[in-house]
């Protein structure tokens, strides 16, 4: 019932100042035209006119009533800077203190009645840290002030320390909104507009916020880094923990401005994508790709052969082509970059030294301004019962253990159907043997549009490959010699038997072994940083697959140079990570290429859109190439040619994607494709077609159809 009255009488009371219409005192206009009569009251009673106002204040911010801002200028032109400052910061910390109890009181119990599980991380964390972030809220006020009332009121806060940080928060915006104000009643002509006390408060409220963000980071390092002892000089500007492409490209872009940077790596320069993801995987495509291309010679007018091929030497081929790619990311080369690269295993042990452990033995100790994690990710290895006895290989061990072989497996179950298991999947499948592919989602490449799914498994199922979605893994068996895996279906339990196991079933962060556990660096599936890719410590960031949220060379890269120019030239400007605009593609065949959303995306998101979509099947390039298959599909937004996204099926897509991906990342529509020239034939016309077929769709049929009037007068 107390609740309920509270309730009533603060609605009446706001019904009542809009009713009585005292809002027109809380505007600008409003004060300047009562100033002269609150100035004569305040002059016969100074102490009942502060009183008043004093309470007036109080009143306005306990009942979250519009025109703070108003009433902060008004108390520097009626009192004073001195008497304003103080009246305003009292009053405005009593009001919000009274709403913070109005709420804690009606609202807090039932809140936390009704969504208290999910609240408790958040009540942790302000139990925690409430009196940091309430100061950083009074201090820089990302929310209206009255909202942060409302919802620190159902937190655990309490209630004293609420009062006195919001004082402490508050007091630097009050000293320049009251400044202001004395500088606004002084303004009696045209030329006061100019004064320079006047300039002084306008570009202190400007510079204000500014000046307070700086303050908090400044607040926030202290307390992130009161442990530590900071070194007086360092040994490096940079030293970067990882080899991969974000570590390369961060280490190259230091040297190239000339930072003293050391790059540690503990085994192979180049990371996954050089040795066991990209370069050896696109290899053993183009392998299993002509051996697919000799099966089907017919198609173009040939005699068909079965290719005969010895497996052992594919393999060869593939560490050949690694072995060619390697130097581009060797340590020669970027030692003559000047770049200082150690082999071995790198720990942060504060957040300005790393300790080495150097492959060829002894340790070596390194202080420096910045560090920059780029440690990548490993394959995931599920938790399944008899695994660790069938054995089984991921896509870092397949290279070296299939070398071993001198004929591909016989049955091969994959595991997994993403990107990295198709791939192999169908590589396998072509180069002999019998693959079993096992998804648990209902569908394979779960990520792209269900018509894209659909012609994935088309594509694979052509390929000879048994594509089992919607089957879970239980456990793996083994009888003698014989190995099993067994999965469910729809209740229904299945056993398949296999010889070579390769789980390709995601990648996790490489997270253990340098450090994050002993600074306490919060990592979940990632290491987490902000948009500028900062950790808890200011001082050091992660890139790559080691921060996410994507897992390709290309992103690693490119978030690689905002950690490189953020760590070494942060203290000047720092820079956003942008993904915009972020490619991606799986080289099956036909390839996948995808830029922006897709339709499942824009549903999820609730993003309008409108689909064009042209078919390869009637590109005269495709048609001679004998790869007349697939589409190209570009949502954009509702009536205009802007690109959303866009989504391609079809020989080389991931190459004709590039198109729209500089379209989209420099806001170029469908307009401008349409009008550029594309050589003939080649099968990036695809991507001019598809822009034609927008245009054609939003002709401006009444134009059309008085040009055709017009047309048939000029005939007679």
């Amino acid at each position: 019932m107390k609740k309920i009255l509270i309730l009533v009488t603060a609605a009446l009371l706001v019904v009542a100042f809009f009713a009585l219409d005292l809002n027109r005192y809380l505007t600008l206009d409003g004060m300047k035209a009562s100033l002269g009569q609150f100035e004569a009251q305040r002059a016969a009673s100074p102490v009942g006119v502060g009183l008043a106002f004093f309470a007036v204040y109080v009143v306005a911010t306990a009942l979250s009533l519009p025109g703070a801002v108003i009433l902060t200028l008004a108390a520097g032109a009626l009192f004073g800077l001195t008497v304003g400052t103080v009246i305003v910061s009292f009053a405005s910390s009593i009001g919000a203190t009274l709403a913070f109890l109005a709420s804690r009181y009606v609202l807090r119990e039932a809140i936390q009645r009704r969504f208290g599980d999910r609240l408790k991380a958040m009540n942790e964390g302000m139990a925690k840290d409430g009196m940091l972030y309430l100061f950083t809220l009074r201090l820089v006020p990302i929310f209206p002030f009255f909202l942060v009332n409302l919802l620190m009121g159902l937190t655990p806060v309490r209630t004293l320390s609420y009062y006195w940080v919001s004082q402490l928060g508050m007091l630097a915006g009050t000293l320049v909104y009251v400044n202001a104000g004395t500088q606004l009643a002084q303004i009696t002509s045209l030329s006061g507009i100019v004064s320079p006390g006047l300039l002084l408060s306008f570009a202190l409220l400007g510079v204000f916020p500014m000046l307070a963000k700086k303050f908090m980071n400044f607040l926030q390092s202290r307390r992130v880094y009161a442990k530590w002892q900071r070194p007086k000089t360092f040994d490096r500007n940079l030293v970067v923990i990882g080899g991969g492409a974000a570590g390369l490209v961060t280490s190259y872009i230091a040297a190239a401005v000339k930072a003293k940077v050391t790059l540690v790596e503990a085994h192979k320069m180049g990371g996954d994508c050089l040795n066991y993801g990209c370069v050896p995987s696109k290899a053993l495509i183009k392998s299993s790709r002509i051996a697919s291309q000799m099966r089907h010679a017919e198609n173009y007018g040939l005699s068909a052969v079965d290719p005969k091929f010895s497996f052992s030497k594919v393999m060869i081929r593939v560490h050949e082509v690694i072995a060619a790619v390697a130097p581009h990311d060797s340590v020669e080369r970027y030692t003559e970059l000047g770049v200082e690269v150690l082999q071995g295993y790198a720990k942060i042990v504060d957040p300005w030294t790393v300790e080495i452990k150097l492959n060829d033995g002894g340790t070596q100790r390194l202080t420096t301004r910045s560090i920059v994690i780029a440690a990548g990710a490993r394959p995931f290895v599920p938790l399944l019962p008899g695994l660790d006895d069938v054995g089984y290989v991921t896509s870092d061990t397949l290279w070296d253990e299939f070398a071993k072989l001198d004929t591909p497996p016989a049955r091969l179950v994959v595991l997994g159907g993403g990107p990295i298991g198709c791939e192999l999947a169908q590589s396998f499948a072509r180069l002999g043997s019998k693959v079993t592919q096992v998804e648990m989602a209902p569908r394979i490449m779960i990520r792209e549009d269900i018509e894209v799914s659909d012609l994935a498994r088309d594509s694979l199922t052509r390929d000879g490959i048994d594509v089992l979605t919607g089957h879970k893994a239980l456990r793996c068996e083994r009888q003698g010699d014989r190995k099993f895996i067994v999965v469910e279906h729809q209740g229904i339990e299945k056993r398949i038997e296999f010889d070579a196991l390769l789980c390709a079933v995601g990648r996790v962060a490489r997270l253990q072994g340098y450090g994050l556990e002993d600074l306490g660096i919060p990592t979940q599936r990632t290491v987490a940083v902000n948009d500028y890719l900062e950790t808890l410590y200011p001082n050091i960031y992660a890139a790559g697959d080691v921060a996410g949220p994507y897992q390709f060379t290309h992103t690693a890269g490119h978030m690689a140079w905002y950690a490189a120019v953020n760590a070494l030239f942060g203290d000047f400007k720092k820079f956003k990570v942008d993904y915009s605009v972020v490619p991606w593609a799986t080289f099956i065949e036909p390839e996948v290429a995808r830029v922006g959303l897709n339709e499942q995306d824009a549903k999820e998101k609730n993003i309008p859109y409108e689909v064009t979509k042209y078919g390869l099947d009637d590109l005269d390039r495709a048609i001679a190439d004998g790869t007349a298959h697939g589409f190209v599909k570009v949502l954009t937004v509702p009536g205009k040619d802007r690109i959303l996204g866009v989504t391609i099926v079809g020989e080389h897509a991931g190459d004709l994607l590039a198109e729209f991906v500089l379209a989209m990342k420099h806001g170029l529509g469908l307009n401008k494709i349409l009008g550029t020239i594309h050589t003939y034939p080649t099968l990036a016309e695809a991507n001019k077609y598809v822009a034609g077929e927008w245009k054609r769709a939003h002709a401006p049929q009444k134009v059309l159809a008085w040009l055709a009037r017009f047309h048939a007068w000029k005939r007679g």
